[in-house]
């Protein structure tokens, strides 16, 4: 489709917007099947309801831009756009009707603020135009073609009846996702990883954080437990709103279960028409078990990773486990105790982080550290798991 050549004008959308699109073709996010209309996105806003589901607000297709907003002023029903990413002819629309919107209770539906400091509403509003466009449109989108056969791949050839799944970060993966991710896998017969990807740089590298979730499936648990898939964060899974369309993915991957901690950011109680809710009374339309966790703690008088529920030691004893301050270790090079990040993760992760780290560094193992007797090249990855096992050591304590 990138090489065909047409008369038609030219829509320009970024690749978050053109994920998004595959997404609802694929039939990903059902019962939104389409770009909504004017009519259509004024009844969601208001019900959060699309035929009889939950959904939080209007599924439009408002692309920023000079170019864009030229076109969308003047154009007819009728009309086939072309759709372009990144120079490339990805799909075709037929325009069916444009409106105009207001960006501002948009971003109030989507993030539930306009404050410019909050990432989610800077980076949205960056890319939102003034003019939405709907109707019917083909986009081609390889990545979400191959999610769906590799999770058909899979069920197949373990012959999964119960398929349960996460949507996580792991920014890093720490001990604590492990034990969701063992208990998980001890109920049901496949897990679902589906790893976030978001359209911007915070936190480490999604090639890192995979490669660092492979080494803990691939080590450390049974075989064809687990399937890692990538799930990029677009921003209709942004904020408050975002345990739904969860839900919704997941129930339409196939998932019979959505796994979640209760620390997850989606699950505070809010005021319906006077009525305290949570979540859940907006998720019980639709068909999917949706599970919560426990937060896990180390202890140090327990000695072990435990539920803050099942600990009776006070919360002096405990060690949370802060993503964004193992973060902090991890990026000023440091390796995070192995309570915290299993030893083989941090050194993948650090191995990654930091290439060519250091000077000579097979005098340095050599140095330092014990071995066979043999001369053997070493990697940057063994010589931190080799570092932690010193950290380890504990006969001069």
């Amino acid at each position: 489709m990138g090489s065909s050549k047409t008369n038609n004008r030219s829509l320009y959308i970024d690749t978050e917007a053109l994920s998004s699109l595959a997404l609802v073709q694929a039939g990903l996010i059902s019962p939104v099947d389409k770009l909504m209309n004017a009519q259509e996105a004024k009844e969601v806003d208001e019900t959060q309801e699309y035929k009889g589901i939950p959904f939080p607000f209007s599924f439009v297709l408002a692309p920023k831009g000079k170019k864009n907003d030229a076109v969308l002023q003047d154009t007819k029903k009728g009309e086939v756009l072309d759709l372009i990413n990144d120079g490339k002819k990805v799909g075709e629309l037929i325009v069916d009707e444009t409106f105009p919107i207001d960006p501002a209770a948009r971003l109030i539906k989507i993030y539930g603020t306009t404050d410019p400091h909050h990432p989610g509403v800077k980076h949205t509003r960056s890319r939102l135009g003034e003019i939405a466009v709907c109707g019917e449109y083909t986009v081609t989108y390889p990545l979400i073609e191959d999610t769906l056969k590799r999770i058909e791949s899979m069920i197949t050839k373990t012959g999964a009846k119960r398929v349960s799944s996460m949507m996580i970060a792991a920014n890093p993966l720490n001990r604590a996702h492990e034990r969701m991710i063992r208990q998980t896998i001890s109920e049901n017969d496949l897990l679902i990883i589906f790893l976030r990807k978001p359209f911007n740089n915070e936190g480490l590298r999604y090639d890192i954080r995979y490669n660092a979730l492979s080494t803990y499936v691939e080590n450390f648990l049974p075989r064809n437990r687990v399937l890692i898939l990538p799930f990029e964060n677009t921003y209709i899974f942004a904020g408050y709103n975002e345990l739904v369309l969860d839900a919704l993915l997941a129930k339409n991957y196939g998932c019979h279960q959505l796994v979640i901690g209760k620390n997850h950011g989606g699950l505070g109680l809010y005021y319906d028409k006077n009525r305290l809710s949570s979540i859940f009374d907006t998720c019980k339309n639709i068909d999917i078990e949706i599970k919560t966790i426990d937060e896990y703690v180390y202890c140090d008088m327990c000695k072990t990773l435990v539920s803050i529920n099942t600990c009776p030691h006070g919360q002096h004893h405990h060690v949370h486990y802060h993503s964004d301050s193992i973060m902090k270790l991890i990026q000023s090079g440091l390796v995070p105790p192995p309570i915290l990040v299993r030893k083989e993760v941090a050194a993948n992760i650090l191995a990654s982080l930091f290439p060519d780290r250091f000077d000579n560094l097979q005098e340095l193992h050599y140095s330092l550290m014990p071995g066979s007797g043999l001369l053997e090249q070493q990697s940057e990855e063994q010589f931190y798991l080799k570092l932690t096992e010193l950290y380890q050591t504990s006969s001069l304590t």
